[in-house]
């Protein structure tokens, strides 16, 4: 058995290398007697919703009230605010302060329910520098390149690909102007953990915003960054209901609402010229990608399980459908899995190359695992596109990142490798 892994849009030698070098490792530990290959193309190879809009996640007609919002949409939102401003929550604790923690630089007018506090606050006596400033202090005073290997810090920046925009974000932050205005409110020590927790969110947040689509981080990677930075500042882990998340918590939720990010769309596209290049490509001149991706699959006997990442997941369809169309099933190619892929959206649009508008999959299309993310603006449904077709198996999975770093969080998750064996059983591939 063997697999073939194709890369989606956008993706260069660099990116690819580091990229399959996961993939092949985490399959290689699942199957440790397959062949796992990649075909890079990327130096080389550089309207109305027909289904209703059916293949995009979560979309439900409006019916009654409003549910309660899922923690992990909140969880979610918060951290597109983060990425869009990284010092945000602690820009709240620099201008609000804290409640009931008294006049002067310590924190905002007099009551409020601020009582725990006062009655922890140690460093209250005049003269006797604020508990905030020690953090802040701490943060300066952390090295912009924690040792690799030897520190879980350090090898957790390299292994998630934010070592290089580390130095950068701890700078920042440690440098603002927000911090050393929240260093000095925070007199007492509870308000000293919270503003630790909100210092080590910033960087986190200033670096993946800084690595973008580059990154390779989880949502567990980054929560353990967090803990790391946090506890590295004397704090512990963020107190539920803490003055900042109060604040933005509703904000978070309203400005990253679907509206706001159908807007965005336009503008992430434009911005990711090579990314958009190389789908314009492949609509004009498909055919000479598949043609390699045809002479790469046929290259070893076997069978072959095909992973087409994205753009990759789309030129796979496109060949598998086109050659079951002719009698002439790709030979090997026994199960397809498409991982953050557009293709059934291109089908919604009538721009798939191989199939008419509102046509079905030809005899002699293998099985297809399609692989999504609701908060991935670019994965798509295939099943409710293709209704009633048993060769299709949608399967969700949450990194817990926002878009863009959900995208490429897939190749992390262990959840992926799990159902893509799940998938290699149930095809009998052996």
């Amino acid at each position: 058995m063997r697999f073939l892994f194709v890369h989606g849009t956008g993706v260069r030698r660099e990116r690819h290398d580091r990229l399959f070098a996961l993939v092949r490792e985490r399959l290689t530990a699942r199957f440790p007697g397959a062949a796992v290959d990649s075909c890079y193309w990327g130096d080389r190879f550089g309207a109305t919703l027909g289904a209703g809009g059916r293949s995009v996640p979560g979309l439900r007609p409006a019916a009654g009230p409003a549910p309660e919002p899922d923690p992990v949409d909140v969880e979610t939102a918060e951290w597109t605010l983060l990425l869009a401003d990284p010092l945000c929550e602690v820009r709240v604790l620099a201008e609000a302060g804290w409640p009931g923690a008294g006049p002067g630089p310590g924190g905002g007018p007099e009551g409020g329910d601020g009582s725990a506090y006062a009655d922890d606050d140690a460093f209250a006596m005049p003269g006797v520098q604020p508990a905030g400033v020690r953090v802040l202090a701490l943060l300066a005073a952390l090295p912009p390149a924690p040792p690799h290997p030897g520190d879980e810090l350090g090898a957790l920046l390299h292994g998630t690909g934010l070592a290089a925009d580390f130095p950068a974000a701890l700078d920042t932050a440690a440098r603002s102007a927000e911090a050393a205005r929240a260093a000095e409110r925070a007199t007492a020590e509870p308000q000293a953990r919270e503003l630790a927790t909100a210092l080590a969110r910033a960087v986190t947040a200033g670096a993946l915003a800084a690595a973008g689509a580059d990154a390779d981080c989880t949502g567990a990677e980054r929560d353990r960054l967090v803990e790391l930075l946090t506890t590295r500042l004397g704090g512990d882990a963020r107190v539920p209901g803490a003055r900042a998340a109060a604040v933005l918590g509703r904000l978070a939720m309203r400005v990253t609402t679907q509206p706001l990010l159908n807007a965005w769309r336009g503008s992430l596209t434009v911005g990711a010229t090579p990314a958009l290049g190389d789908i314009l490509r492949y609509q004009a001149r498909g055919h000479d990608l598949r043609a390699f991706l045809h002479a790469r699959i046929t290259a070893a006997p076997g069978p072959t399980v095909l992973i087409g990442h994205s753009l990759g997941g789309i030129a796979l369809v496109d060949l598998l459908a086109l050659a079951a169309a002719r009698g002439e099933a790709v030979p090997g190619a026994e199960l397809l899995v498409t991982v953050g892929s557009q293709a059934a959206f291109l089908h919604e649009l009538g721009a798939l190359a191989a199939l008419e508008p509102g046509g079905k999959l030809p005899y002699g299309f293998p099985r297809w695992l399609n692989v999504y993310d609701r908060q991935d603006v670019l994965s798509y449904l295939a099943g409710p596109v293709f209704p009633g077709d048993p060769r299709i198996t949608d399967h969700e999975i949450g990194s817990r990142q926002p878009f863009p770093a959900c995208h490429s969080a897939y190749w992390k998750q262990d959840s992926l490798y799990e159902r893509i064996e799940q998938a290699v059983a149930e095809a009998e591939i052996g």
